[in-house]
């Protein structure tokens, strides 16, 4: 296992730094006499002697890769506030200024094959985050899936909330796709409960469109001063492959990556303490059945809950579940598969999965 290093004083505490991984650090004013033999230098700056003494000690230095909009090393989740940074609410266009904005730009003009450099770039940022993520969460986090379309000033979007508000009140840290809709009803529910003047507000920019000003306007309407938690509560796991739907502000943190398919493989295999699927639509069923698949051949642990909160919409009008129930008989996975209309019924039934072991 390797240590980390993200600061000057962790550097030079240290008696060695061996195997040590440093990120984005200027050490070109540090001596590095100790020894750091098969270190990994990540975007750092360091002097002519500090380059030959890692050279001799065998360490690989990755240097910074420059013109681009993001942080190729960054060892940190992102919050609301960094990638909205320079939006003002007064102005709702400005949100085409902000750095999730102009890293969506950026990565749309590579197209699907990037050119070696870039293509690089992405995937060292996709792993970094993928760390990161690992460091912020608790053990068996649970994730909500659904509808990106939901509107805030639908019931469908007012009952996402009030399940949100009943994960946060069982004290489960949520995971979303991080987007709009049921992504981002059910972290305002967590941390805020069912507050009718806060929906109200959002209300004013129910959906966004394709041009700035209208997501502009739509992030505008959400509030900035939403509670916060000792450790993070609400974390969102959205891509710049849809970057054309911003994250949402309701999440303490967002995981964003390039690759969408790194995306969606790690948040399913990341929620260790269950899945809920409200009603979507083509993504929300693939997502059921890749949960499904890690579920019924153990490849990333013991089967997790599997709740599906609609019955109508599951049994009958997209029947995925009875699918998932015949695939799972006589398997560990059955008994944690629940169809329910009950919000109450899926959070115990969450609890009792967190409670087992």
């Amino acid at each position: 296992m390797r240590t980390e290093f993200t600061a000057l004083d962790q550097v030079r505490a240290a008696d060695d730094l061996k195997r040590a991984v440093l990120v984005g650090l200027d050490l070109s004013e540090e001596d590095l006499r100790v020894p750091m033999d098969g270190a990994l230098f990540l975007g750092c700056t360091l002097s002519p002697v500090g380059q030959r003494r890692a050279a001799a000690a065998g360490a690989l230095v990755f240097p910074a890769i420059p013109d681009l909009p993001y942080d190729v090393y960054r060892s940190r989740l992102y919050t609301p506030a960094e990638l909205f940074a320079g939006f003002d609410p007064a102005d709702p266009v400005s949100y085409a200024d902000t750095p999730d904005a102009l890293i969506y730009q950026h990565s749309r003009a590579q197209g699907h094959n990037p050119d070696p450099l870039h293509a690089l770039a992405e995937r060292l940022h996709d792993h970094a985050i993928t760390e990161a993520l690992a460091d912020a969460l608790p053990d068996r986090p649970v994730a909500v899936m659904g509808g990106h379309a939901l509107g805030r000033d639908t019931d469908g979007y007012r009952r996402a909330v009030q399940l949100g508000a009943a994960l946060g009140e069982a004290g489960f840290t949520v995971l979303t796709g991080g987007g709009p809709g049921v992504m981002e009803a059910v972290p305002l529910g967590v941390r805020v409960g069912v507050d009718d003047s806060v929906l109200k507000d959002l209300a004013r920019a129910p959906k966004f469109g394709a041009d700035a000003e209208s997501v502009g306007r739509w992030i505008a309407a959400c509030p900035t001063d939403l509670p916060t938690f000792d450790r993070p509560r609400t974390v969102g796991i959205p891509t710049w492959f849809y970057g054309h739907e911003p994250p949402n502000p309701a999440c303490e943190l967002h995981a964003k990556y390039f690759a969408n398919s790194v995306r969606e493989d790690g948040l399913l295999t990341i929620a260790t303490g269950g899945i809920i699927y409200t009603p979507g639509s083509a993504g929300t069923v693939q997502e059921v059945f890749q949960d499904y698949c890690q579920n019924h051949y153990g490849s990333v642990g013991p089967a997790a809950p599997m709740v599906f909160l609609g019955k109508d919409f599951w049994l009958n009008e997209v029947p995925a579940a009875p699918l998932v129930q015949q695939l799972a008989r006589g398997r560990d996975a059955e008994r944690w598969i629940l169809v329910t209309d009950d919000t109450d019924e899926a959070v115990s039934f969450l609890r009792g999965y967190r409670g087992v072991g």
